[in-house]
C-alpha cells in the first residue's frame, strides 16, 4: 500500500493504491464524508488479482479543499477522475464508486465513456430528474452546508451518523461505529460544505437522459433493505445497455460494508467476466 498526490484540474488529489496485482487497475470513490480508508475493505479483496486506487475526492480526505465551489462542480468531478486515472497510468480501469462516489462514477463514464472498461455502482443513482425535487435538495443541501460551516463537524457528524438511511449500520457494532466517526471527523468543513454545494445530488446536474452514453458494462449493487435504491437501480438498469443488478439481502445502503463478504464475490465474478470477454476481444 502506497499514497500519491497528483495534480489533475489545478487540483492536488490523494490516491492510495493497493496490490501488485497484474489484472486491469480499478480505481475505487468513496461515498460523502468518506475517504480512502473508508473504502479498504473494498480494496482488500481485490489486490491479490487487480492493482486498486483508492482515490479522494476533491474536499474529501486528504485532497485539497478550496474556498471556489466551482471544482466540486460534477463536471469537474468528472474530468479530475478521468485524469486521475490517467496520471496514475491505469489504462481504462474499472471503476467502482459508492453513493456520491457512485454519482461521481456514472458522471464520468457518461463524459468519458471510452475511459473505463466497467462501472460498478453501489447505492448511487443518475442524479434527481424531477426540477421540484431537485430544488428542494439544494436548499436542504445548502442549509445543511451552512449548518457545517457553523456549527462544526463534531455536530455535523452526529447528525449524520443518525440519518435512517444509516440505521442498519448499527448492526455492525459499535467498534465499527466509533471508526467511522472517527474518520469523518477527520474531514475538513469547508471541504464538506463545498462538496454538498458543488456536487449534492441537488447540485449535479442529472445525467439520467445521457445514460445512453454508457457504453462500458455496469454493475449496480443495492441493499435489499435499501427500498429507495432498489427502485433507482432497476430504473438505471432499464435505461443503461449493459447493466446488472446484484442485490445483497440483509444490507441497507452501504451494501459494501454491510455484508463485505456478498460484495466481494459479486465484484470480483463481475470483473473477471469483463476481463474475460476483454481478452476475447482484444481489449
Amino acid at each position: 500500500m502506497s499514497a500519491v498526490f497528483l495534480e489533475v484540474e489545478g487540483i492536488r488529489l490523494r490516491a492510495v493504491v493497493d496490490g501488485p496485482g497484474t489484472g486491469r487497475p480499478v480505481l475505487v470513490l468513496h461515498g460523502f464524508t468518506g475517504s480512502a480508508e473508508s473504502m479498504a475493505g473494498v480494496a482488500a479483496p481485490l489486490a491479490e488479482a487487480y492493482r486498486v486506487a483508492r482515490l479522494e475526492l476533491v474536499g474529501h480526505g486528504e485532497s485539497d479543499a478550496p474556498d471556489d465551489v466551482a471544482p466540486y462542480a460534477m463536471d469537474a468531478c468528472a474530468r479530475q477522475i478521468a485524469q486521475a486515472a490517467k496520471a496514475l497510468g491505469f489504462e481504462r480501469p474499472h471503476l467502482v464508486g459508492y453513493s456520491m462516489g457512485g454519482r461521481a462514477a456514472l458522471a464520468a463514464a457518461v463524459a468519458h465513456p471510452d475511459r473505463f472498461a466497467s462501472v460498478t455502482l453501489v447505492g448511487a443513482t443518475a442524479g434527481i430528474a424531477d426540477e421540484a425535487d431537485r430544488a428542494a435538495r439544494i436548499a436542504a443541501d445548502e442549509a445543511l452546508a451552512d449548518r457545517i460551516e457553523r456549527e462544526g463537524l463534531e455536530s455535523f457528524v452526529d447528525h449524520w451518523m443518525a440519518l435512517p438511511i444509516f440505521a442498519s449500520q448499527s448492526r455492525l457494532g459499535g467498534d465499527f461505529l466509533a471508526r467511522a466517526r472517527a474518520e469523518r471527523l477527520r474531514q475538513r468543513p469547508r471541504g464538506l460544505a463545498n462538496s454538498l454545494r458543488g456536487m449534492g445530488a441537488g447540485a449535479q446536474a442529472p445525467v439520467w437522459d445521457a445514460l445512453d452514453r454508457v457504453t462500458a458494462p455496469v454493475l449496480l449493487v443495492v441493499g435489499g433493505e435499501d427500498a429507495k435504491f432498489r427502485a433507482i437501480a432497476a430504473a438505471l438498469s432499464a435505461a443503461i445497455r449493459d447493466a446488472r443488478t446484484t442485490i445483497i439481502e440483509g444490507a441497507g445502503h452501504a451494501a459494501h460494508l454491510e455484508d463485505p463478504e456478498a460484495f466481494a464475490e459479486a465484484l470480483r465474478g463481475f470483473l473477471a467476466g469483463i476481463d474475460e470477454r476483454g481478452r476475447g476481444d482484444g481489449r
